[in-house]
């Protein structure tokens, strides 16, 4: 959805091309009875998307001054009980929510790509979000099959892509430091910690790791080199050589296959994985 004085041009025939490419997948992986393609609907506004909407999942550009011109559109056109989430990848929902007649409702719904299959949404409340909001959008996501988690404070980035942040720092630092190339830099985690990153978490793969002892004789015995490691992590501006570097890296990686191609087998194997995780007891 765009705000009403600056409608994207093609959005309806882009967005039946994209749901059919990715309804195959959908099908594998479960759909609910009397699912269909028809029942996609398309309008031009956002006042006629919302109106007898019960939930909202806004996932416009982030960019802060259109989300707030665009939440204005919401708040003034959806049911004052209805949430309006927003797909913001790192921006306070607080200053998005400002100035609204219904600020209570709004939050943070961040899912994570490709959405239709990673199960994790972060939910993150405004200083004037409230408590019902967040209950109706966790009881919501909870509902489709998500793994919804609430976030405890509104910082940027929120949790995963903080993480994820300070995964690409070390990365573009060690490229641009001569010590791996982007392939080498990719092998590394998706043939290694990448694999367990799957299964559990850092810290319960921190516990795992440390035997008999645990996580308790992996801080004693490791902490310290950990603390020395922390201290030599680099850090780099970018810059039009690190990323000029980067993008042939990645095109080097690629080795003439098309995003098409590597996107459709990254989606099944993760169907597969998700079959697998969900046929088997939680971790």
């Amino acid at each position: 959805m765009r705000p009403k004085t600056a409608r994207c041009p093609g959005a309806e025939e882009r967005l039946r091309a994209t749901v059919a490419t990715h309804w195959p997948v959908l099908q594998e992986l479960g759909l609910a009875e009397g699912a269909s393609l028809d029942n996609l609907l398309f309008v031009a506004t956002a006042e006629e998307a919302v109106q007898n909407a019960d939930f909202v999942q806004e996932n416009g550009p982030e960019r802060e001054d259109f989300k707030k011109e665009l939440f204005a559109e919401l708040d003034a056109a959806a049911r004052p009980d209805v949430v309006l989430a927003t797909s913001s990848s790192g921006l306070p929902v607080t200053n998005i929510q400002a100035g609204l007649k219904h600020p209570e409702r709004v939050l943070v719904g961040h899912p994570f790509n490709p959405p239709h299959l990673i199960p994790l949404v972060e939910v993150v409340a405004g200083d004037q979000t409230g408590e019902k909001a967040v209950l109706d959008a966790i009881n919501f996501y909870t509902a489709i099959g998500k793994k919804p988690l609430q976030v405890k404070q509104e910082r940027l980035g929120f949790i995963a892509n903080r993480l994820q942040a300070a995964l690409w720092r070390e990365a573009f630092a060690l490229l641009a430091q001569g010590s791996a190339t982007v392939e080498d830099i990719d092998l590394a985690i998706s043939q290694g910690p990448g694999l367990r990153w799957a299964l559990t978490g850092p810290f319960l793969n921190m516990h795992l790791s440390g035997g008999a002892g645990g996580i308790a004789h992996v801080l004693k015995h490791l902490g310290p080199p950990m603390e020395v490691w922390w201290d030599d992590l680099g850090h780099v501006p970018l810059s039009e050589e690190l990323n000029a570097r980067i993008i042939q890296g990645v095109e080097d990686e690629k080795a003439g296959r098309s995003d098409e191609d590597i996107t459709r087998k990254r989606d099944k194997a993760l169907l597969e994985l998700l079959k697998l995780k969900n046929s088997l007891p939680e971790i």
